[in-house]
């Protein structure tokens, strides 16, 4: 995918860029939730209609697949084009936390 391209997609809300992160394993909607909830220590709760509302967004875009229903529930995971975004993300953010390193640092 082409730089241009995946910086559409950038800066990443924090749910956009959380949810993508709970997905390079199989989840459904709870299952996202909970992973949110348990990697920010309870920072971020994320709400159903939030929850739904990203996933069919972010499937829309082909940054995630349907990978099977269970009991009702739709299960998701990542695609190769969403580990682009979050890699690239990834190395935004990284670049904005040296630079805030650097000048905390010096002063």
């Amino acid at each position: 995918m082409q730089e241009k391209e995946i910086k559409k997609y950038t800066p990443m809300s924090e749910t956009m860029f959380l949810l993508l992160l709970s997905l390079y394993d199989s989840k459904h909607g709870y299952g996202t939730m909970k992973f949110v909830k348990e990697k920010t220590n309870g920072r971020v709760i994320l709400g159903a209609g939030t929850i739904y509302q990203t996933l069919s967004k972010l499937e829309k875009e082909k940054l995630i697949i349907h990978t099977e229903n269970i009991n009702r529930q739709k299960k998701y995971v990542i695609t190769e084009k969403g580990k682009e975004v979050v890699d690239y993300e990834v190395n935004r953010l990284k670049s904005l936390v040296q630079i805030a390193e650097d000048i905390h640092n010096e002063g």
